[in-house]
């Protein structure tokens, strides 16, 4: 996307006489570089694999005042948890207490700001010539917290206390001891004591480093030097995000996306993003979403609040810097009650299904306020996950789980992605070799789903296939996804995306279709999970895809003879055919 010159000029003339561009810039990638040696430090140094395979965790370093500076880039929802840490911190410890080699650990969505109990956060200050003067955060999504669930994730759980350990901000290290006592407790209540223990250790060690960083650039630029940066930094950002929202289109608009049910079958559940762009701010209102779930689908505070500030820098600028500069233009509201903002003890495990629609129905509302080039068409907007657990041949208790991707929508300027992660996560894959080696599993398919991606002028992506078996008998699956009901909407004339599935001994005269969202599925050695997620939806009429596009999708498997002649028309297909 090209800048504009002249709103740049005036943002920088809004920021001050003294504002200096270039210095900011490098300030600000300084800060980005502390964030990404952190988490290099904490991918590298942890023993579960959803996190130094999968990427499943982030950082981010806060002000003195608890204002994020920068975040580290990898997962949008975690930006909830690291903000409600803080929050949380700052709300029950005054900052006089707090002192140097002091950590601070939580996850709990009612008490401390949290998300969902497997993503734990920990806050540690940083002193520089003993002043308190920033602080570094890290999260990271442990493979198992307790409760009846292996992995702690499932959308049919009744309430929180079904979901796992709550942790309320609580001191976990003084002075730059952690207290044993308390990694004990919190480890004997996983079902991977000695992984919790090692990686929550990591954490505490990784955010140690980040301080270590802050104060060796305090050092060469002076500490009030640094908290002016800091000020400049976040009234900057603020200006440009105000700047770039005076130049959309002004009024309401708003969009619906759908789950299937709310954890416990019955009707579909609205998710409605009511979206007002007046003057230089921008206000989502929830309104008209769904009563609270009786699963663990909702929504916490905090992930909503992170959902929305992804999709402004997606939608309105992504060339903007992640810190609470950002925040600032943008009025977030949810009815309480309902399942974007539910009452305690309401549980809320498997939120990122909800947050995918969330996310879609701010980009689905967002059709109203962009120009047609910049509009694309829905992506599967859910987040399917499966999880298998038991014992290993050494006795050795194991919890595997992964998210999986799917189809982007198509845009004006291409097709859909095929196989991709969408809006709030961008973890990883799990290698199927890693998965093979560590786990007793073995991956019998992994592919794209033909057919998943709806038909347009520019496609839809696929949709993923994985499909499982176990090696041992007493395995336990638990899976939960989304759109078996219906698919992702199309724009301008496109085609909606395919549905997914979750089927247990594909191919087989035992083959069962589960429900989206099922849990303490027991398997037997032999027996096989299959997911297929759902696809991205078509952008523009598929009467005007170019022939040559469809004969190659036709070629290449991605879309089979016969749901090319139902989409595309019996002319254009043969027409594509001589090609």
């Amino acid at each position: 996307m090209v800048e504009n010159r002249d709103s740049i000029a005036t943002d920088r003339d809004s920021v001050g006489k003294n504002f200096d561009a270039i210095a900011m810039e490098v300030f600000s990638n300084r800060l980005l570089a502390i964030t990404e040696d952190m988490a290099i430090n904490m991918m590298r140094s942890s023993f579960s694999s959803q996190i130094k395979e999968r990427h499943d965790f982030s950082v981010g370093l806060f002000d003195g005042n608890g204002r994020l500076v920068a975040q580290g880039t990898h997962i949008p929802v975690h930006l909830g948890s690291l903000m409600g840490a803080m929050q949380a911190l700052l709300a029950a410890f005054p900052k006089e207490s707090i002192e140097e080699g002091d950590a601070f650990i939580c996850n709990d969505p009612y008490l401390a700001g949290g998300t969902h109990l497997p993503d734990i956060s920990i806050v540690s200050p940083v002193f520089v010539d003993g002043e308190l003067a920033m602080f570094t955060a890290c999260i990271g999504h442990h493979a198992d917290i307790g409760g009846p669930t292996p992995g702690s994730t499932s959308a049919t759980s009744k309430n929180i206390f079904e979901e796992g350990l709550r942790i309320p901000i609580v001191k976990i290290a003084s002075r730059g001891k952690p207290d044993r006592h308390l990694l004990a407790m919190i480890a004997a209540n996983s079902r991977l004591p000695e992984e919790r223990n090692f990686d929550l250790q990591v954490q505490i060690a990784t955010n140690e480093r980040g301080a270590a960083a802050v104060r060796s650039l305090a050092s060469r630029m002076k500490l009030e030097e640094m908290r002016l940066a800091i000020e400049a930094l976040l009234k900057y950002t603020r200006l440009r995000l105000e700047q770039r929202l005076t130049q959309l289109t002004p009024g309401a608009y708003s969009f619906t996306t759908w789950l299937d049910d709310d954890g416990f079958g019955g009707d579909s559940v609205p998710i409605v993003a009511n979206v007002t762009i007046r003057d230089n701010r921008l206000f989502v209102d929830m309104t008209g979403s769904g009563p609270q779930a009786r699963g663990g689908l909702n929504v916490p505070r905090s992930a909503l609040n992170a959902t929305v500030y992804y999709c402004v820098k997606a939608l309105v600028d992504h060339g903007l810097s992640v810190n609470s500069g950002l925040f600032e233009p943008v009025t977030i509201t949810a009815p309480e009650g309902t399942i974007t903002n539910p009452r305690a003890p309401a549980a809320c495990s498997a939120r990122t299904v909800t947050c995918q629609k969330i996310a879609g129905a701010i980009f689905g509302a967002f059709r109203g306020i962009l120009t047609t080039d910049r509009v694309m068409a829905s992506s599967y907007d859910v987040l399917p996950a499966i999880s298998f657990s038991g014992y290993r041949s050494d006795g050795s208790y194991y919890v595997f789980g992964e998210t999986v991707g799917g189809g982007s929508g198509g845009r004006a300027e291409s097709d859909g992605m095929d196989g991709v992660h969408v809006h709030i996560t961008n973890s990883l894959n799990m290698p199927s070799e890693a998965l093979e080696n560590e786990f007793p599993l073995f991956v019998e398919a992994y592919t794209l789903v033909p057919d998943s991606g709806g038909a347009g002028f520019h496609r839809g992506g696929l949709g993923i296939c994985r499909q499982v078996r176990a090696l041992k008998s007493d395995t336990v699956f638990s899976g939960r996804s989304d759109n078996h009901k219906r698919g992702a909407a199309g724009v301008l004339g496109g085609l909606d995306g395919g549905c997914g599935r979750l089927i247990k001994n594909f191919d087989r005269d035992t083959s069962e279709n589960l429900n989206s969202r099922v849990a303490g599925v027991t398997l037997v050695a032999g027996e096989t999970i299959r997911i297929e997620t759902p696809g991205g939806a078509g952008y523009g009429p598929p009467g005007e895809r170019d022939p040559r596009l469809i004969a190659k999708d036709v070629r290449d498997g991605i879309l089979s003879l016969e749901r090319a002649r139902e989409d595309y028309g019996l002319e254009l297909v043969a027409t594509a055919l001589t090609i």
